[in-house]
């Protein structure tokens, strides 16, 4: 589709029309803006269509959803406010289903199911607790075990619910943290801070044509190789 270019690398364009444009996020870029004035997805792209749009005055561009800054993959925005808003929709709805991949430390036990936990995001540490009954709120994700090589595997995961560091907290909470991930268990740190965990693919109504639309985004660059899931077919 496209290519957005930013400070030596690149951030494909993984689809887009005049409504919705999914991005290929490369971990350490931030979704949005912080007050760090670092490289965020939103303000980038919006520079980058400006430019090539020749726009006079300011572009709109929404976001959807946000992938934390260590992770890569598939991120949905939307190039108008009514896109935005129901997209939005259709995200509480849980009607946005997200795919994702992970190198996780040890292996899951069984090979599959679902993991449920209650989650409280502590603000003050920035990190995110599983927590008791009546405390915080429900998470729930399915698994399922695609490699294993040595002290290492392949998971995917199917996000049923949407909470901050989700994914993360919850494989920890088994005993296999995502490799790179110290903040929640990883013995080990990778290279630009990045996690091994992948957004691999989004399907998402459109909205003006209410189609599915469902888009892959390929592992990134430097991702360990034998441990692709090929061999399980997905």
């Amino acid at each position: 589709m496209g290519r957005v270019k930013i400070v030596g690398t690149l951030l494909p364009i993984l689809y887009e029309d005049n409504h919705v444009l999914v991005v290929d996020k490369r971990a350490g870029l931030l979704s949005q803006a912080d007050l760090s004035g670092d490289l965020d997805v939103l303000t980038v792209v919006k520079e980058f269509l400006k430019r090539r749009d020749e726009k006079p005055g300011n572009v709109y561009l929404g976001l959807v959803h946000r992938l934390d800054r260590p992770v890569s993959g598939a991120m949905i925005l939307a190039k108008t406010s009514k896109a935005a808003s129901r997209l939005s929709a259709a995200l509480r709805a849980r009607d946005v289903y997200k795919v994702y991949r992970a190198i996780v430390h040890g292996a899951p036990e069984p090979a599959e199911g679902e993991l449920r936990h209650r989650l409280l995001k502590d603000q003050a540490a920035r990190v995110t607790r599983v927590c008791g009954e009546g405390e915080g709120r429900e998470a729930r994700l399915a698994y399922r075990l695609l490699e294993a090589r040595g002290d290492t595997s392949l998971v995917e995961v199917d996000l049923l619910t949407g909470l901050p560091h989700q994914i993360r907290v919850q494989l920890a909470a088994i005993g296999c943290p995502i490799v790179g991930d110290r903040k929640y268990g990883s013995p080990v740190a990778l290279p630009d801070g990045r996690i091994w965990l992948h957004a691999f693919r989004v399907t998402f109504p459109h909205p003006v044509t209410r189609e599915a639309v469902a888009i892959e985004a390929p592992l990134p660059p430097g991702w360990p190789e034998g441990l692709e899931g090929r061999s399980k077919g997905r």
